[in-house]
């Protein structure tokens, strides 16, 4: 119980790699709206092509990090599993259905389309069950972990020895299930099967090293930043080769497998398996230098966009929506050659950025929309009361 007890120690590290995640997850989709606005065969849509697979570890990072935060937070403590459910269901689930229904409203306004509210609710529900709208596969796939991770839990107690193991073994899994799906899914005739394995990139089990991996350096934490700090300079180069591998993975699967180009830049393949691993170990190794850097003066406003961005980083998963279709729409007016239109990339990143950043932002300060990202400024049982209290103390300090 002492255990339990005891104050954990706050990893600015995880800020930093919150941030690097969710920059990337936005620059891999605004790339892709850049690329449907750049002409067909031009040098700047083969450019846009080759480079995308580079942006892959994004997702597979934030599956690392889910898996991190929570056995962080709830290894060493005496669990009540359905109270863990209730709460993680609750507090994702109402974010999860509130912008989905506040994102179809905005698509279909935004279409100059009627609304048609049964058809509304129909494509909501479906949208719901399915999770296959607005980049809101991974609160689906989210949802599945929550229901397996007493699971995953029990298993690294259950054998304490065997941690290398575990991680070892779901590695060796994870590298089988890539190149099933790579060589002999796409010539399987899934239609018959269940939902979650016909789209199989909504299944837990397809991420399940990054999450177990996230378990792993959760429990070893000291020992895994030891050993990534003693051989930092290997994973960087690796890295970088691993990156540039990526440009030749797309020339191979077009030209040498004959792929289609969604196949061509799927993340669910061997190489982007290896690439993933390195990257996110190295986007770790970043994030402590970041937490040593606080140390020795650091920018304080550096600091503080790092943490405010952090802060609201679920809440700018859930908007990106909305700031890309934006930028969709802008990009479809603007008529310029292939070339001016790849160098606003910056700019359209900007804009994405920063529009999903002001709508978590106003999400997190302004009571009740805080619900909607996961970060609740009252709730029923003590809101009402904690309000008061505030408000009373805001009128003690105004008198005085």
């Amino acid at each position: 119980m002492a255990e339990a007890k005891k104050k954990k120690k706050y990893l600015h590290e995880v800020d930093l790699m919150r941030v690097i995640f969710i920059g990337g997850v936005l620059l891999n989709h605004t790339t892709t709206a850049f690329k449907n606005n750049v002409g067909n065969g031009s040098g700047s849509e083969l450019f846009l092509e080759a480079s995308h697979l580079a942006l892959h570890f994004t997702r597979m990072g934030f599956m690392f990090m889910t898996g991190l935060v929570l056995v962080l937070n709830y290894y060493h403590k005496e669990n009540h599993w359905f109270s863990f459910w209730k709460k993680r269901y609750i507090s994702v689930g109402i974010p999860y259905i509130g912008w989905n229904a506040i994102i179809m409203w905005f698509a279909t306004i935004s279409a100059g389309v009627a609304l048609n509210w049964p058809n509304y609710f129909k494509d909501l529900t479906d949208a719901i069950i399915h999770g296959n709208r607005y980049y809101m596969y991974y609160i689906l796939v989210t949802f599945q972990l929550y229901l397996i991770f007493p699971l995953i839990v029990y298993l690294f107690k259950k054998l304490p020895d065997h941690h290398v193991a575990i991680l070892v073994t779901s590695a060796v899994i994870q590298l089988l299930l890539m190149i099933g799906i790579k060589y002999w899914l796409p010539g399987v005739d899934r239609s018959g099967w269940w939902y979650l394995f016909r789209a199989y990139g909504m299944n837990v089990l397809v991420y399940q090293f990054y999450f177990i991996a996230g378990a792993f350096v959760a429990i070893h934490y000291d020992e895994v930043d030891r050993f990534i700090e003693k051989y930092h300079r290997m994973i960087g180069w690796t890295t970088l080769v691993l990156s540039i591998g990526t440009v030749a993975l797309f020339f191979g699967n077009l030209n040498i497998l004959k792929l289609s180009m969604s196949a061509t830049e799927s993340v669910h393949q061997p190489f982007i398996f290896i690439y993933d691993i390195f990257m996110i170990t190295f986007v770790f190794w970043i994030g402590r230098q970041y937490a040593h850097a606080r140390n020795h003066g650091l920018p304080n406003w550096l600091d503080r966009m790092v943490k405010n961005i952090s802060k609201v980083s679920f809440g700018i998963y859930l908007t990106q929506t909305i700031p890309l279709t934006l930028l969709y729409g802008i990009l479809s007016l603007i008529k310029v050659p292939s070339v001016v239109m790849l160098m606003l990339l910056p700019v359209g990143y900007a804009f994405v950025l920063g529009g999903a950043f002001l709508i978590s932002w106003f999400c997190y300060k302004v009571a009740p929309f805080g619900v909607l990202i996961g970060r609740p400024q009252w709730h029923l049982k003590k809101g009402v009361k904690q309000n008061v209290k505030n408000n009373k103390s805001i009128k003690q300090a105004v008198s005085e």
